[in-house]
């Protein structure tokens, strides 16, 4: 029987995000997308760290009595799905993620949230500020931004893997980069799968870095290959 797939959303994002890809993925394996705490109209009075946001999805495994799950992980969702492969290895099938930020530093973290000021987003960005209102809604999303931001630079700071958790992942896995993704290196990218002992790397062509604009038929189709 195959494991479940579990959908884990990127920074800023929610579960929703999932439900074109839910369409177009196969009915033949059960489906589950959560969201991390802080997102998706939950209190932002939490933490915001990889850790709590793994911790998060042991806790939904518990509760849904489900003992193992291979995960597809977006952006900080892959991020997630290694860390818990790594503290909880027996938890994680495979993993297959796709524009994983994997190389951090105090200047990739100053890099990464230079754009993240919640009130530059709403004069300059409105679309994307009405975005994030309403996919965080009722919560304060600008209070979503803000916790990431100090994620990030936690990241950059000593929090992130290092290449000796990469080594230790045991499972599968499968590094995807968009081919036009200008947030994630295939530097960094590949360095991570010399380290891992079951990986590989893909590239998907012409995939940029939002989700919103990666064509969900054809992740879809990527998905069903990775997994087998």
């Amino acid at each position: 029987m195959k494991n479940p797939l579990l959908l884990l959303h990127g920074a800023l994002g929610c579960a929703a995000q999932f439900d074109d890809l839910k369409q177009d993925l196969s009915a033949d394996r059960i489906l589950l997308a959560l969201d991390f705490p802080g997102h998706g109209g939950a209190s932002t009075d939490t933490e915001f760290s990889i850790d709590r946001f793994a911790e998060s999805v042991l806790a939904f495994l518990d509760k849904n009595s489900l003992s193992q799950v291979d995960i597809f992980g977006y952006s900080m969702g892959g991020y997630v799905a290694y860390w818990l492969a790594r503290q909880h290895p027996e938890r994680v099938g495979r993993i297959i993620t796709l524009g994983t930020k994997l190389a951090w530093s105090p200047e990739t973290a100053a890099r990464e949230t230079a754009m993240l000021n919640p009130e530059k987003i709403a004069a300059k960005v409105p679309a994307f500020a009405q975005m994030l209102a309403d996919r965080h809604a009722p919560a304060d999303w600008q209070a979503v931004v803000r916790k990431t931001v100090d994620l990030l630079h936690d990241l950059g700071n000593g929090a992130a893997l290092e290449p000796d958790d990469f080594r230790a992942i045991a499972c599968p896995v499968v590094v995807g980069l968009g081919e036009a993704d200008n947030m994630v290196t295939r530097e960094e990218s590949e360095q991570v799968v010399e380290w891992l002992p079951n990986g590989r790397f893909e590239v998907l062509p012409g995939v940029k870095h939002p989700f919103e604009q990666v064509d969900q038929k054809m992740l879809a189709g990527w998905l069903q290959e990775c997994l087998g």
